[in-house]
């Protein structure tokens, strides 16, 4: 549809027009809430998942860059490599359980 006028549809009968503005009035509403920065925070669920994932993600990768950089100092490749791997994921895992039982007993005392 080519919007040479004010945007409306003729053929279209009132309320199907008035449907249409008051879509395209949210769209415009939530485009400038994104431009401006006040968009909708996120959820305490969805911080909780990328708090999981980043400790997960950063233990991980954590273990893994300083066990590489020991081994090419040291010459021990893959022995710090491979231990430190293995102990930056247990230590990600660990930090969620922590974080998973500081939560339950906070839900328990409320």
């Amino acid at each position: 549809m080519v919007e040479d006028g004010p945007g409306q549809d003729d053929r279209l009968p009132a309320d199907a027009r008035l449907d249409r503005l008051e879509e395209r009035l949210a769209e415009a509403q939530r485009k400038e809430a994104v431009r401006t920065g006040k968009a909708p925070a996120s959820d305490a669920s969805e911080q909780m998942g990328q708090k999981v994932l980043s400790l997960l993600i950063g233990g991980l990768l954590g273990g893994t860059l300083i066990g590489w950089l020991l081994d090419e100092l040291l010459g021990t490749w893959p022995t710090l490599f491979i231990t430190l791997m293995v102990l930056g994921t247990a230590s990600g895992f660990w930090s969620i359980i922590k974080i998973s039982n500081t939560n339950t007993k906070t839900k328990r005392d409320l």
